[in-house]
């Protein structure tokens, strides 16, 4: 594989590239329950992609070849004490302008509301700043996903966009967000926070 393995630690949790043996347990997280809690806040309007277990190797496999040599591995496992509870991801919404955007999903729901969300993507942006030439790293919501904007909010992201009404779920319609925080922007909040090294 042409991925660079990733592995970032903090207090709280860990952050790692998924490996073979890891592939059954996020099918299980992703895939083993109808209707789960987690996609009822993770893009509803959009249906979950079904896998087989295999289907699922092979979707990842295919999702580190596309990884250019010495790029950052795109989606890695989000671990506490030994157990994954999720994801975090980069995309490139427009890779020729460095237009990239972050995503995460915990899985598992007893993790909700612990700062185990914040910490992740925190490290996360932090590395993807560090590795990548980008100016800006961005998120994407929706309105009623209230706890994803008040993470990007504690960590300095801005909002940036507000489509009105463009998302339907169970027959209302709800906002767009799109946050955002520059590389300077994101230097000083990490300064303030006493977490520049």
């Amino acid at each position: 594989m042409s991925v660079t393995e990733l592995v970032l630690k903090s207090d709280l949790l860990l952050l790692r590239s998924i490996t073979d043996h890891d592939i059954p347990v996020l099918w299980d997280l992703i895939y083993g329950t109808n209707e789960p809690e987690w996609k009822k806040w993770d893009a509803p309007y959009y249906p979950l992609e079904p896998h087989t277990l295999e289907s699922y190797r092979s979707h990842e496999n295919a999702r580190k070849e596309r990884l250019k040599f010495g790029e950052p591995d795109s989606r890695l496992v989000i671990e506490v004490n030994g157990m994954i509870i999720g994801t975090v991801t980069y995309y490139w919404e427009h890779k020729p302008s460095l237009w990239l955007e972050v995503g995460i999903g915990i899985y598992n729901s007893d993790y909700w509301s612990g700062g185990y969300g914040t910490e992740a993507l925190h490290l996360w942006i932090d590395q993807l700043f560090k590795s990548l030439p980008i100016a800006r790293v961005g998120l994407t919501t929706w309105s009623k996903n209230e706890r994803m904007m008040r993470v990007g909010e504690k960590l300095g992201m801005k909002l940036e966009g507000r489509m009105r009404k463009c998302r339907i779920y169970e027959g209302k319609h709800y906002d767009s967000i799109r946050m955002g925080v520059l590389r300077e922007e994101w230097n000083y909040w990490r300064y303030k926070k006493g977490s520049f090294n």
